[in-house]
């Protein structure tokens, strides 16, 4: 997204997907959350990542191969 900041949201959409998909994440050593209604408005479900300067280009990586590989 366009954000600027350390917290970068993925949109899902489907709130039940954003779910399953923070499940599998997790499954694989990744802490992503799923941002899901009343939070957000209905049909936005979204996965909040958190970067910060302390992440090893390694890191990023596998989080990039991780979301390719849960993307519904």
């Amino acid at each position: 997204s366009e954000s600027q900041t350390a917290i970068q949201p993925v949109m899902i959409g489907d709130a039940k997907t954003a779910v399953s998909i923070s499940g599998q994440l997790l499954a694989k050593g990744l802490l992503i959350t799923a941002i899901r209604p009343p939070t957000v408005p209905e049909g936005t479900a979204r996965l909040r990542i958190t970067l910060s300067a302390a992440h090893k280009h390694a890191q990023i990586d596998k989080l990039v191969s991780a979301l390719d590989a849960v993307r519904p």
